[in-house]
């Protein structure tokens, strides 16, 4: 039976294979995990077809081939003939004098992706929590057999930790995610002539609308409503002013697009970032892009996304805010022409008209910084961008906006 490449989404014509789980000559039972593919977004765990042994692997870790390919191939007993070719050609490695016993170990995986669904289903029938139990596989990935041990009252030892260098340094190895989004980074930079502009934000009106929503907003939806929506409504709404910020470039053309599909950047607990995209973000109230952000912010943290979930933004918005950072110049999310960041929001004194005079007032403040690309537009077209945007969320009713 031929194993080939999955399509990992309606966008995605090709996948990088990244771990193998069997080598040739193993046995294989159906639904046992195989392999994994994966990009830098995603990272997707596919079990076996049929049970058989693996007489033959065409396609090694870290190769990336067409949707469609022929990976592997299993000894279903379906077909005699062809198996027995295919164990002539492919000898198993562990029969070969020559060659070594067992593939080499694959790199550690990102610590948020350490479940199975085989281990995720497990744990689920027997009301238990991962924390629950202690995992032998690589990076303290969680195991089969490590549940199965668990129920028995045995729970599996955990390997012993790696000596430090002698040197007093810690090596820390690039996992797949932090390599592939290291090589985005550099080649943006590489390709924008980043430019960063900043305004500063009198957040009183949201911190209003905020306030009103209070206990009643959470108790109901489930979330706190942050300043996020808020500033990404505001951004789409001074976008349909600039329209230019809402592009890409391809070749020596600038391509607007007429939806602002925005990506939102989310931390996936210290162990990589990604940006999930919510579609036609301008159409949306506030109160719907509170949902949608949360609700992709949450499934990209419990790695529920597909590649189609990361496909097709226009304009990103990168979150730093709740850790209270004053200003941040972000990398422009290729092919896309700006990025904003939203930073933390204190309570500052400034200075503000009252009866004709000024006047000291507290009020919650904040910095929206963009870098945009210089090829795209320039200095001015963005300035006055930053300029609407900050207009529209000083001077817009949001208590309005939020039920």
């Amino acid at each position: 039976m031929d194993i080939v490449m999955p399509q990992l989404g309606e966008t995605v014509a090709e996948g990088t294979l990244t771990v193998w789980h069997k080598s040739v000559g193993d046995s294989v039972q159906a639904d046992e995990l195989l392999f994994e593919i994966g990009t830098d977004k995603v990272e997707m765990e596919v079990p076996a077809q049929a049970s058989g042994v693996l007489t033959e692997i065409r396609v090694e870790a870290g190769e990336t081939v067409d949707v469609g390919t022929v990976l592997a191939v299993i000894d279903d007993g379906s077909q005699p003939a062809k198996a027995s070719a295919a164990k002539k050609t492919s000898k198993p490695a562990a029969k070969s004098e020559t060659a070594p016993a067992k593939r080499a170990a694959a790199p550690a995986r990102d610590k948020s992706m350490k479940l199975s669904p085989v281990v995720r289903k497990l744990l689920a029938e027997n009301n238990l929590q991962p924390g629950q139990v202690s995992g032998t596989g690589r990076d303290g990935r969680i195991t089969r057999g490590d549940v199965l041990a668990f129920l028995k009252g045995a729970p599996a030892a955990r390997p012993a930790p790696a000596a430090a260098p002698e040197d007093g340094r810690t090596l820390i190895p690039f996992n797949r995610r932090r390599k592939l989004t290291a090589e985005h980074m550099v080649r943006s930079k590489a390709t924008s002539a980043h430019v960063l502009q900043a305004v500063e934000v009198d957040f009183s009106g949201v911190e209003a609308a905020r306030r009103r929503a209070g206990a009643a907003w959470k108790a109901k939806q489930g979330f706190s409503l942050s300043y996020l929506p808020f500033i990404a409504k505001a951004a789409c709404d001074a976008i349909a002013e600039f329209p230019r910020i809402n592009a890409s470039i391809e070749g020596e053309n600038l391509v607007l697009f007429d939806e602002v599909n925005l990506a939102i950047a989310v931390d996936l607990d210290f162990e990589g970032l990604v940006a999930p995209v919510v579609r036609d973000a301008g159409s949306m109230a506030v109160v719907d892009l509170a949902r949608a952000i949360n609700e992709i912010a949450d499934a990209a943290r419990r790695e529920a996304l597909g590649p189609d979930d990361f496909a097709g933004a226009t304009y990103t918005i990168s979150n730093n805010g709740s850790f209270g950072t004053l200003i941040t110049a972000p990398i422009i999310n290729q092919p896309q022409v700006a990025i904003l960041s939203t930073d933390g929001i204190t309570k500052k004194p400034v200075v503000v008209e009252v009866d004709g005079g000024d006047a000291i007032a507290v009020r919650p403040v904040g910095v929206l910084a963009q870098s945009f690309d210089h090829r795209a537009i320039d200095g001015a077209y963005s300035a006055a961008y930053l300029r609407r945007l900050k207009d529209i969320i000083e001077t817009r009713e949001w208590a309005a906006a939020v039920p």
